[in-house]
């Protein structure tokens, strides 16, 4: 019988000029689930999870830390989880003022994600 070996964590860092400023985005792939912090300076101020379940169509999801009450986390999560089918983590450092630049944000990580699938 063949051992099944865990997959190394896989760092993969990208960033992207959107609406004339630096968006700076961090993906850390572990074994079925992986974490993205998006964000224009170093600061882990929120982060949510989700998961897809098999009693809902939609993904479950909950912040972990930060604002309860600012779901751009745990909606980013949700989105992601229901793409990739894998558990997610996600930190989103960006005003949440802006619906047009998380649009954007968003545009750019599903890029990275048909470009670099492995990454994720």
């Amino acid at each position: 019988m063949e051992e099944c070996k865990p997959r190394p964590i896989s760092i993969h860092n990208f960033n992207d000029k959107i609406c004339d400023r630096i968006v700076h985005f961090h993906v850390m792939s572990l074994q079925d689930c992986f974490f993205l912090w998006v964000g224009f300076s170093p600061s882990l101020s929120n982060l949510a999870v989700a998961m897809c379940s098999r009693f809902n169509s939609v993904p479950l999801s909950t912040s972990i830390l930060g604002d309860k009450a600012d779901p751009t986390s745990s909606s980013f999560a949700q989105r992601l989880a229901k793409k990739t089918k894998k558990q997610v983590f996600v930190s989103i450092g960006i005003p949440t003022n802006d619906s047009q630049l998380l649009l954007l944000i968003e545009k750019r990580i599903k890029q990275e994600m048909d470009s670099f699938p492995e990454k994720f």
